[in-house]
Parts: structure tokens; sequence; C-alpha cells
């Protein structure tokens, strides 16, 4: 039950968060806005990466044992799974974090997406697609000890160090406000919160919990089955997490005059943005997580796996952007081109 309420108030400060500094991969990837939107998430991951690891250092946390620093790496799921979410994520204009925070902002569009999220992640985890998932993941490549970057030379603080400094610099050169940019860093501020409040506040030996941070893959499926089976299964920290963004980001919208409902415009529409929600969460659970999950979270733990997964995400959304680009030119310039007069026709 405590962790279910901390995981309220976790989602409630994402989701306030997100909210006010729109904070989106999607947008510091391909945005009108990129350099403010990068210069954002680029220090919520500095945060993220230096807070966490000052808590492993001080022995508070330790990974080890976890799904992102497996000896075994599933590289093609990884891959696949990476490239298919941030093609989804294109789609649907905005990862599944986006789409939570925009969902209670009064975005039918989003709210939409994310059940489409939540059944296709349950099913690929528990469902029809679980089996194809397993035969995916079944192909690994070895890494022993190599799993995470503090087994390479320097360890934890010289890679810590590695993966903040350039985020960093990106951060001081997006002219950002100083309200955006602290916005940006209360948001990675979360990660370390998350791992040392589930992994060693609330630690308990004889009612053990999993460690956690900001994710919503898992906690989408885990979110769905409560709704579908809440009188069997108690609440947890994933329920809490997505309940607790939608609440914070509707206290917002509301308070900053930002709540407007808003729909799809035509069957069209509809269509990309559902292919886009299946593709996150078939991709999503194959990489190990989202832009968060596996993304600002994931890296945080400094396993090999999460900039893997970042990294394909970003490749799959780079690509489906420009061949949408191409779809939307080549249509325009269609449209744009003189019709064909018929040949006159003899007189009779």
């Amino acid at each position: 039950a405590v962790s279910l309420y901390f995981a309220l108030a976790l989602g409630l400060g994402f989701g306030i968060l997100a909210q006010i500094t729109r904070f989106c991969f999607r947008r510091a990837l391909i945005g009108e806005d990129r350099r403010q939107a990068a210069g954002i998430w680029a220090l919520a991951l500095a945060v993220s990466v230096l807070g966490t690891q000052a808590a492993v250092l001080q022995g508070w946390i330790s990974f080890d044992g976890h799904r992102l620093l497996a000896s075994e790496l599933p590289l093609l799921a990884i891959s696949l799974g990476g490239v298919m979410f941030g093609a989804g994520m294109i789609l649907t204009r905005g990862c599944i974090s986006r789409l939570t925070v925009l969902s209670g902002t009064g975005n039918l569009r989003a709210l939409i997406c994310i059940m489409l999220f939540a059944i296709t992640a349950h099913a690929t985890l528990k469902g029809v697609l679980a089996p194809l998932r397993t035969a995916l993941g079944s192909m690994t490549v070895a890494l022993g000890d190599y799993a995470t970057l503090a087994s390479l030379p320097g360890g934890a603080p010289l890679w810590s160090v590695l993966i903040a400094l350039p985020a960093l610099w990106i951060a001081l050169r997006s002219q950002n406000s100083i309200l955006a940019l602290l916005g940006g860093a209360l948001i990675g501020a979360l990660v370390p919160l998350a791992w040392v409040t589930t992994g060693f506040v609330l630690f308990d030996e004889f009612d053990p919990i999993a460690i956690e941070s900001l994710s919503f893959t898992a906690p989408m499926s885990e979110g769905l089955f409560y709704v579908i089976a809440a009188s069997a299964v108690p609440a947890g920290f994933g329920p809490g997490l997505i309940a607790g963004v939608l609440i914070g980001a509707l206290l917002t919208a509301l308070l900053r005059g930002q709540f407007l409902w808003q729909s799809f415009e035509n069957p069209r529409q509809t269509g990309r943005y559902a292919l886009g929600a299946v593709l996150m969460g078939f991709g999503g659970v194959l990489a190990g997580g989202c832009t968060l999950g596996a993304g600002l979270a994931g890296i945080s733990t400094l396993g090999v796996a999460a900039p893997l997964a970042l990294a394909a995400i970003a490749l799959g959304g780079v690509v489906t952007h420009r061949l949408l680009d191409v779809s939307t030119s080549a249509a325009t310039s269609s449209a744009a081109a003189p019709q064909a007069r018929p040949a006159p026709q003899p007189a009779e």
C-alpha cells in the first residue's frame, strides 16, 4: 500500500512537471523547437544518471540482477523493439509518457492511444503475443560482466560523468529559460528518488517489493490488469504511477487554462494513431521499456541495454519522420500538378 501511495505522488509530480515543460523525447528528436526540448531532456538525463549513481556509491541501492543488466543481451529484440517504438512514437506524435500527460488535458486521441498501448503491451507480456516476444528475446549475445558500463575501465564514476557532461553541454546551449531547465532537472531527480525509495526506504526483507522508477510500459500493462481484475489483485506501483500522471496533468491543465477536448479529424488519422500505439506497445516490451523506462531511468543504471534501446528508438523515429515527409511532399506535389485536359472531340 505504501508503494502505491508513493507511486501516486511520483506520478503526480511527473504529470505536473511534464505538462509545464512539455517534456517529450519525440519533440527533442524532430520537433520544430527540438533544441529547447533536447536541452530539457538532456538535463533530466544528467541529473538522473548522477543522482542514481550517487545513491549506488552510497550503498543505498544496487542493480545486481536487474533486467537491464542481464548478462545475456537480447540484441534482436531490443533493436527491433526500439525501432518499432520509435516509428509508433512518430505516428502518434508523442511517446507513451507524453500521450499519458496529454490524456489528462482532454486529448481523446492520446487517451485512445494509451488504451491500445496498454492492451498491446499486456498481450505481449502475458497474452497472445508472448510466444513471439519469447522467440525474439531468445536470440541473445553473451556480455558476461560487461553488461554494465561500470565494468569498463574507469568504473561507474567515469562513465556517469561521460554521460552527464555532454548532456549538460546540450542543456546549457539550448537557450531555455532557467525555469524550464529547473523543470527538466526536477524530472531527472524523480528517477533516483524512485530508485532510492523503492529500493532502500521501503525495503522490507519480509515483504519485498521490486526496485522501480519512472517507466510506462509495464505500469500500463499492470494498470490495465488492475482495471479488469481489481477485486482479485491489489493495486501496486504501476497503476499508482499512471493514475498520478493523469491527475497531475489534469490539475495543471485546468489551473493553467490548457484543458481542451480534442479528438480525431478523420478515419485516416485514427488509423495512423492506432497503428502507432500498437507499434509502441509491442516495441516497448521488446526493447525493455519506453523512452523513460529504457531511456531516462534505464540509462541511469549504466546497463548496456538501455542506451542501445534508446538509440534504436531514435533511429526508428528519425527514419519514420523522414519517410512521412517524403510521402507528404509527394502527395502535395501530386495534388498541385495541373490536371490533363481531355482531347477535343470531333463535331458530329
